[in-house]
């Protein structure tokens, strides 16, 4: 879609936010570029804490592989509230969405969650006490790609004295682990504005929990029944309910525990939006951005 162009050709100009761990373009997110280049956007891989972006040349950020976010969150967060354009999403959603206290928000709001605890670092030993033989999965409540992640069994020495090496400036959520992470897989359901696109089946290697590529799990295109979407729907329905109705793009990770969608996350700061494959796809979440930069351009000249 969409042939060369020289910079006066464009008739809009997006920053895609990175990081020094995915400086450039991410494979991922290749034919989004191509296909936003149709619509006549020109989108630049800039990473987000790198002090020479001069980010007064864009129309908007759209945040894509800013994934060490969580290892500098006050830079992050300052950065965030700097900035001189829009984001995509909004700054608003990003920050409520960074940090994972926003399950027990959803969850009030009539989402069904895996059962979490949020835990200071320094209280999760008596917490573990009072749960004897469970097997459990503790991270912090702003954190990535397993970032001090573990999982063990409440009560075994060995397992005390992995939780015992945690970072003491962290909250945690403490959660149960499930089984079916391993067994079934866990679902991942993309939209873009509010609307299903696509999922995938993230599974993780033999003997392992993690999810993630970075540990030998896998992704398979899949096809959810209706009452997934719904389940996973609902979460943007709650998120509308607690105040932020626009969302340009999400992903709804979750696992199907005794019949019932349960949250994992909902990712709408960075998430990886499994595009790969999906041409279709990339177009559309492409003429939602057209739309969106449209838009508030048309807003700028009223």
């Amino acid at each position: 879609m969409g042939g060369a162009m020289d910079r006066t050709s464009y008739t809009h100009h997006l920053a895609i936010a990175t990081s020094v761990v995915e400086p450039d373009i991410h494979l991922d997110d290749k034919h989004l570029v191509t296909s936003l280049r149709g619509f006549g956007i020109e989108a630049t891989a800039c990473v987000w804490n790198d002090p020479i972006v001069d980010w007064t040349k864009f129309d908007a950020v759209l945040i894509r592989s800013t994934w060490d976010y969580f290892k500098h969150y006050a830079s992050f967060k300052q950065w965030l509230g700097q900035l001189p354009v829009p984001t995509i999403n909004n700054k608003e959603l990003l920050l409520w969405n960074s940090n994972k206290r926003y399950l027990i928000e959803l969850e009030r709001f009539g989402v069904q969650i895996i059962p979490t605890q949020i835990v200071p670092a320094r209280q999760l030993q008596s917490i573990l006490a009072a749960m004897p033989a469970r097997e459990v999965v503790i991270k912090p409540t702003v954190s990535g790609t397993a970032w001090h992640t573990v999982r063990g069994v409440a009560g075994e020495a060995a397992f005390h004295e992995v939780v015992a090496q945690l970072p003491l400036e962290f909250e945690y959520l403490v959660q149960p682990y499930l089984p079916e992470v391993a067994s079934d897989g866990e679902w991942s359901l993309l939209f873009f504005d509010g609307e299903y696109s696509h999922a995938v089946i993230k599974r993780p290697k033999a003997g392992d929990y993690r999810v993630q590529s970075d540990f030998g799990g896998v992704a398979l295109a899949a096809e959810p029944g209706a009452d997934l979407i719904a389940s996973a729907s609902r979460v943007l329905e709650a998120t509308a309910a607690i105040g932020h109705a626009d969302v340009a793009y999400a992903r709804i990770d979750g696992v199907i525990s005794q019949g019932r969608f349960l949250l994992m996350e909902l990712e709408v700061i960075e998430p990886f939006l499994h595009l790969g494959n999906r041409a279709d796809a990339s177009e559309r979440f492409a003429a939602n951005l057209y739309m969106r930069l449209a838009d508030s351009a048309n807003d700028a000249v009223r």
